[in-house]
């Protein structure tokens, strides 16, 4: 009678999963019961795991449990590879989180272009570049035209929910893939750009509860992938500007993002109801940026910006605004059902793409359910809120 021999783990792929996911021993021993001294016996192959082990340590580190016992570790591009150069994110020093967030949206982007070509779909293109020292009202008037945002529509919508709804979905319609992340702390990032074609990614952290702070940062990105698409600036691995160049490309990509949401004239038109421009306290702000569906501070940065607010006016008002801050906190927009959260952490398009493959047959129901991350019994209700109007959907991720 002949036995198989069970297979055995390889350290080295133990060593190359625990440093890919950014976890420190102390972290995954605390998930798996163990102490750190056993995690790292475990990479150095002075001790060997169980196969329940095994298995745990890949739930937490989002691996399949069959790549612990390949020959050797696989051969992954870096992440930095991918996203554009964040504030006080280090390449190769993400967080778990944001390391997890960037795989997943990565894994995502294949996804939506394999199913793409495999549906003989030519995807649009932003067709938008950027220099950094032109004027940014001019690239926000491209990207308004590129985006088609109206401005009787925009003034017509509701509320800062629909806002997000409908600028995310112009920038999607634009050929921008934009997902939301969650988990990741929003000092770390509160959106990010993963410089890919076609179809370049945008990430927006679902941590951010006010949704007019998701449109800024939207367009934020946006005015990044104008700016990437002219080669002013590349992906973080690569990056060379020094800190003070690349500060300036941040407050021009902020400046586009001000511009293509508020314009000159949509500023004006918000403005003319104003008794008198010399006044602006917290309140005021507040019911002009409801109007523009812009942050309070995003609105008095800009009327600063324009000089039509003192700096010693905007230093007051900031004060004052901190203290309404800090006594209205934000709050979250409550349940999610699973559908809803899918919705919004995939984005139409992508979910457009996996039901369309799905029913071609180019893809089985289990690959669907894998890619959305979404177990089946909930197809018809995602199916049901994909075709329903636009402000009846997206979910938190």
């Amino acid at each position: 009678m002949t036995t198989t021999a069970m297979p055995t783990v390889n350290p080295s792929v133990i060593a190359w999963a625990l440093n890919d996911s950014g976890y420190e021993p102390e972290r995954v021993a605390k998930r798996l019961s163990v102490s750190p001294e056993r995690v790292r016996a475990w990479a150095a192959g002075a001790l060997k795991p169980t196969i329940r082990q095994v298995q745990n340590l890949a739930a937490f580190v989002r691996r399949p449990v069959t790549v612990f016992f390949l020959a050797a570790p696989p051969s992954v591009p870096p992440l930095a590879a991918e996203y554009r150069r964040l504030s006080g994110v280090t390449p190769g020093r993400e967080s778990p989180e944001l390391r997890l967030a960037l795989r997943q949206m990565i894994n995502r982007h294949e996804r939506a272009v394999e199913l793409s070509d495999e549906l003989g779909i030519d995807p649009a293109a932003l067709n938008v570049q950027a220099i950094h020292n032109e004027a940014p009202q001019a690239v926000a008037a491209r990207l308004r035209s590129r985006l088609r945002i109206a401005e009787a529509d925009q003034l017509a919508l509701r509320d800062g929910w629909q806002a997000w709804r409908h600028w995310r979905s112009a920038v999607e319609n634009s050929g921008v893939l934009v997902f939301q992340f969650p988990s990741v702390a929003l000092s770390e990032v509160r959106g990010l750009a993963l410089l890919r074609q076609p179809l370049p990614v945008i990430g927006i952290n679902s941590k951010e509860v006010v949704p007019e702070s998701r449109v800024f940062t939207l367009l934020h990105e946006v005015a990044h992938l104008a700016l990437a698409a002219a080669n002013e600036e590349s992906v973080a691995l690569s990056d060379r500007h020094d800190d003070q160049s690349w500060s300036t490309l941040e407050r021009f990509a902020e400046s586009v993002a001000s511009h293509t949401i508020l314009p000159a004239s949509l500023l004006a038109t918000i403005l003319q109801a104003s008794p008198s421009q010399a006044i602006w306290d917290v309140a005021t702000i507040r019911q002009f940026a409801r109007r523009a569906k812009l942050t309070p501070l995003a609105l008095a940065t800009r009327l600063h910006a324009d000089a039509r607010m003192t700096t010693h006016a905007f230093q007051a008002w900031r004060r004052d605004w901190d203290v309404w801050v800090a006594a209205h906190p934000a709050r979250g927009g409550g349940f999610a059902h699973p559908d809803q959260k899918a919705l919004g952490r995939n984005g139409r398009p992508f979910v457009r793409l996996v039901f369309d493959a799905l029913s071609q047959n180019r893809i089985t129901a289990t690959d669907a359910a894998r890619y959305l991350d979404l177990r089946y019994e909930h197809f018809q209700k995602l199916t049901n809120r994909l075709i329903g109007p636009i402000d009846l959907g997206d979910g938190d991720a």
